[in-house]
């Protein structure tokens, strides 16, 4: 971790790098949506005299594939899930985005973040100014190499997404500094942020003891802006991925 606050420190270098680099590399790195469709399609029985139990079981089958597939929607970009309240992006090692998809910080989460910063400051925590926010796909890509570099794709897959997977790249993820430039791990601005992040509508997105679910390690610093659904999302105890019932963990 000692290696990511290191190369985080150095990330408006990197940035300023990728932004001359961001309309290359159109890789496509997103999964066609219609795939479960397709298969499930293809079950149909070829006799008579099976045509009763193949029915069954096609039957039990599509609704499981609805269950689930109808939750997350892919619109070419990225994947999402209707909340209560709106669209829900759905970034993980299960649901990438694509590689193009480069909206910036948005405005919205921006002005709340800002808002939790000062909040924060004010009430003595260490917090800093700066903070790691959007990330291109290209940025993302270099940033995640460096770390398999240094320790190897297995080390580096707990706690960096490769590019593509990441959540910075929605411009809805932003990750607090303190004020020597480190991700926020001091405790008590730590508890405090995760007891009261939803207020300004974030989650923290990566908890103790989930990595099954979201895929990553903890990360006391790293928060998710999801408006006004982040408080019911907090209540839950639940990660996003089990709140909303979409699949997550390793890829």
């Amino acid at each position: 971790m000692i290696m990511k606050r290191t190369i985080l420190l150095c990330l408006p270098t990197i940035l300023l790098l990728a932004a001359c680099h961001q309309n290359t590399n159109q890789a496509n790195t997103t999964k066609n949506s219609s795939t479960v469709v397709s298969t499930t399609s293809s079950q149909s029985a070829s006799t008579t005299s099976e045509q009763s139990t193949s029915s069954s079981t096609s039957a039990e089958t599509n609704q499981e594939v609805t269950s689930t597939e109808t939750k997350v929607n892919f619109n070419g970009s990225y994947y999402s899930v209707q909340g209560k309240y709106g669209e829900v992006i759905i970034a993980n090692k299960k649901h990438p985005l694509a590689a193009d998809y480069a909206p910036g910080e948005n405005p919205e989460a921006l002005v709340a973040f800002q808002r939790l910063i000062a909040d924060m400051q004010a009430l003595g925590f260490g917090i800093s100014n700066n903070y790691s926010g959007f990330r291109s796909y290209e940025t993302q890509a270099s940033l995640y190499q460096s770390y398999v570099n240094q320790e190897g794709q297995a080390a580096a897959d707990r706690y960096s997404a490769r590019a593509g997977y990441s959540e910075h790249q929605t411009g809805l993820a932003f990750d607090l500094l303190d004020t020597s430039g480190n991700l926020l791990e001091e405790p008590n601005a730590s508890q405090w942020l995760a007891t009261n992040a939803h207020l300004y509508g974030f989650i923290v997105r990566y908890l103790p003891g989930k990595e099954s679910s979201t895929g990553y390690m903890a990360e006391s610093w790293h928060v998710r802006y999801i408006g006004q659904e982040a408080t019911d999302i907090y209540n839950s105890g639940l990660t996003l991925e089990e709140y909303f019932g979409v699949p997550g963990g390793d890829y």
